[in-house]
């Protein structure tokens, strides 16, 4: 979730994501072809033409800086910062890429952003603490009194009144933490399939079938190891072709871990006389 998307991600997002269209869609749309809009669309292709570039950002509605990579603002590049009310500190911090500006970004988006806002508004400015304390202060001289009345801390009572009073103190917290742990986790399913997201763990099952796969294989030492490695890396160890093989076990055999394995001889050995 971490990475900035190239331009090709720029242009397969915009028609996949906002318009919904193929390649023959867009093509009829905007008058370009078909094969060149794939083009623009692959990693390794980096010659679009500025015709192209403002044809698809007029059709998209976004600008041709945020197609090119240069900003990640689509359709406000003229945006003052005085219409956004950011003090120069703000500024600095935002512009010193030593935060994920696009996580902010999301959590900013979210649809219950707004309610975190409100409520830490609540906490910073003491609203809802000055009534709490009242509240508090009734509930304490509330349990001074029932204790007078019939001296039993442990009471039904006395324990209402003295729960009540401490929850009241860290309701407010909880609800904070509530509302930012609610849109995090929004988040963090949003982006599950990212390539820049870890992958679930393994259950027992799973590792266990692992296990059973690389001590079941037959094969030589090094041929075990190949297949270990393969298993790690999820490389389907029965698709290799044997000069595909013979590179990976040379390169094992260059690992200072991997290349002791299957040497099981313990010092020089002895010549015979």
């Amino acid at each position: 979730m971490y990475a900035k998307l190239t331009i090709p991600e720029r242009l397969k997002d915009l028609r996949v994501v906002q318009k919904h269209l193929t390649l023959e869609e867009l093509a009829e749309q905007t008058g370009l072809s078909k094969s060149a809009l794939g083009k623009y669309e692959t990693d390794d292709y980096k010659d679009i033409s500025p015709f192209a570039i403002v044809t698809l950002a007029e059709f998209y509605g976004v600008s041709t800086d945020y197609l090119l990579g240069l900003t990640e603002t689509k359709n406000h590049p003229n945006t003052t910062l005085s219409e956004l009310h950011l003090s120069d500190e703000a500024t600095d911090i935002l512009k010193s890429e030593k935060l994920n500006n696009r996580l902010i970004c999301e959590i900013l988006c979210h649809e219950n952003f707004r309610r975190l806002l409100v409520d830490s508004e609540v906490f910073v400015d003491r609203i809802a603490e000055m009534h709490t304390e009242e509240f508090t202060s009734i509930m304490h001289v509330g349990r001074v009194n029932v204790l007078k009345k019939n001296g039993d801390v442990n009471g039904l009572d006395t324990r209402t009144l003295e729960i009540a009073e401490d929850v009241d103190k860290h309701y407010i917290e909880g609800v904070l933490t509530q509302d930012l742990l609610s849109m995090l986790n929004d988040i963090r399913e949003k982006h599950f399939a990212d390539s820049t997201t870890a992958d679930a763990p393994y259950t027992a099952d799973e590792a266990q079938k692992k296990i059973d796969e690389v001590m079941n294989f037959k094969g030589s030492d090094r041929e075990k190891q190949l297949f270990l490695v393969c298993n790690q890396l999820q490389i389907p160890y029965n698709t290799l072709k044997p000069d595909e093989k013979a590179a990976l076990l040379s390169a094992i055999s260059k690992s200072k871990i991997l290349g002791k394995l299957g040497k099981h001889g313990r010092g020089k050995r002895k010549h015979k006389k």
